[in-house]
C-alpha cells in the first residue's frame, strides 16, 4: 500500500520508512505508467510528477482520513499517497471497466472520495476556490479537517489564485495552499513570465501570511512544514501557503521531451532525486540495507500484479456513457 498516512503508535523511524515505500512506490508506478503508454495500454494524455515524490509522501504523512486533497491533473502521486490502491488508477489510465472512475476520467481527473482525494483538476487553478469551499463547511460544521490544494507555479498568475487565497484570510479557513515550484510553467520558464523570485511564498505577505519555501525533494523537510502548518489549521489559525522547490525530471506531458531544458540543469537536479537522498538517509540512521532492498521488492511485486489485474479489465460499453452524468444515474427524467 502506497499510503503514507501514519498513525501515533508508529515510531518516527517506522514513520520514516513508511514515508520511503512511499516515494518507491510513486516512482514505480509511473515508471510503469509511462511504459504502459509506449506499449499502447494508456490512452488519453497524462502528466507524471517523476522526481517530485517526496511532496506527496510528506503531505500525506499528516493528514487524518478525515482530510481532503485537491490536486492538479499531475494527481497520480498524490492519488496513490492518500491510500488509493494501485490497480484501479492503472486501470483508470487504461480506460477499463475495472478503473478508478469505470475508465470514465482518465489520468487527469482521478478522484476517490473514499480515500479524500477530491478530484484531479485539469484547468489550472481551478480546484483553489473549491478546497476553499470545503474547508469552510469544516469550519462551519466544527470538524478538524483540513484541506490542502496542490498547485504548480504556472498557478500564480491566474485570477484563482488570489480570489481564493484572499477568501481563506479573510475567513480564517482551514486549508493549506502548496506550490510544487518545477521551475517551468509547461514550456516556458517561470521566472520569465513572474515577477516574483518565488512565485507563490513571495506574495504569501499580500494575504497576511507566512512565506513558506522548503526542499520539495526532502521527504522530512516536507513533512515538518506540512504538519505545522496543519496543527495551525486545525487550531483555528487560518491557511498556510507553502512553496516546495522541486524538479519533475521528464517533460510537462507524455508527448514532451522536454528539450527545452539546459542539460546542465537536468543533470543539477537528477543529482536531487529525492529517492536516493531519502534512501542514504535511511541507512545512515540505522535502518538496514536488507529491509529497504525488501521494501523495493515488495512494491515491484505490487506494480507488477496491479498491472495484470488492471490490463484484465473490460472496456467501457455504452450503458456507462450516462452513469453518474444525472443525479438519478440516468437521463430518462428528460422524457
Amino acid at each position: 500500500m502506497t499510503t503514507t498516512q501514519t498513525s501515533p503508535e508508529m515510531s518516527f523511524l517506522d514513520h520514516k520508512i513508511a514515508m520511503y515505500r512511499s516515494q518507491v512506490a510513486l516512482r514505480q508506478f509511473e515508471q510503469r505508467a509511462y511504459d504502459l503508454f509506449l506499449e499502447g495500454y494508456v490512452k488519453g494524455t497524462s502528466h507524471l510528477s517523476i522526481g517530485q515524490e517526496a511532496i506527496a509522501a510528506g503531505v500525506a504523512a499528516t493528514m487524518k482520513p478525515t482530510d481532503w486533497t485537491y490536486a492538479t491533473y499531475r494527481g497520480h502521486a498524490h492519488t496513490l499517497a492518500r491510500g488509493v490502491p494501485m490497480m484501479p488508477v492503472f486501470a483508470e489510465l487504461m480506460g477499463r471497466t475495472n478503473g478508478l472512475m469505470a475508465g470514465k476520467g482518465g489520468s487527469m481527473h482521478l478522484t476517490s472520495v473514499e480515500h479524500g482525494m477530491m478530484g484531479s483538476y485539469a484547468i489550472i487553478g481551478a480546484h483553489l476556490p473549491i478546497a476553499c469551499g470545503a474547508a469552510w463547511s469544516a469550519q462551519y460544521r466544527g470538524t478538524d479537517q483540513v484541506a490542502v490544494a496542490f498547485f504548480g507555479d504556472g498557478s500564480v498568475n491566474i485570477g484563482a489564485f488570489h480570489e481564493a487565497l484572499n477568501f481563506a484570510a479573510i475567513w480564517k479557513l482551514p486549508v493549506i495552499f502548496f506550490c510544487e515550484n518545477n521551475l517551468w510553467m509547461e514550456y516556458t520558464r517561470t521566472s520569465e513570465v513572474t515577477a516574483a523570485v518565488n512565485p507563490a511564498a513571495d506574495r504569501a505577505s499580500a494575504y497576511g501570511l507566512e512565506s513558506i519555501i522548503v526542499d520539495g525533494n526532502d521527504a522530512d523537510a516536507v513533512y515538518e512544514v506540512t504538519a505545522a502548518a496543519m496543527a495551525r489549521a486545525r487550531a483555528g489559525e487560518g491557511p498556510s501557503m507553502i512553496e516546495a522547490k522541486t524538479y519533475r525530471h521528464g517533460g510537462h506531458s507524455r508527448a514532451d521531451p522536454g528539450k527545452y531544458r539546459p542539460d546542465e540543469e537536468l543533470a543539477e537536479w537528477l543529482l536531487k532525486d529525492p529517492i536516493p537522498m531519502y534512501r542514504s538517509r535511511l541507512l545512515s540512521e540505522g535502518v538496514s540495507e536488507d529491509e529497504l532492498l525488501l521494501i523495493e521488492s515488495e512494491v515491484s511485486a505490487e506494480v507488477e500484479a496491479a498491472t495484470e489485474e488492471a490490463k484484465a479489465g473490460g472496456v467501457p460499453g455504452e450503458d456507462l456513457l450516462l452513469k453518474d452524468v444525472w443525479a438519478d444515474g440516468g437521463a430518462s427524467w428528460r422524457n
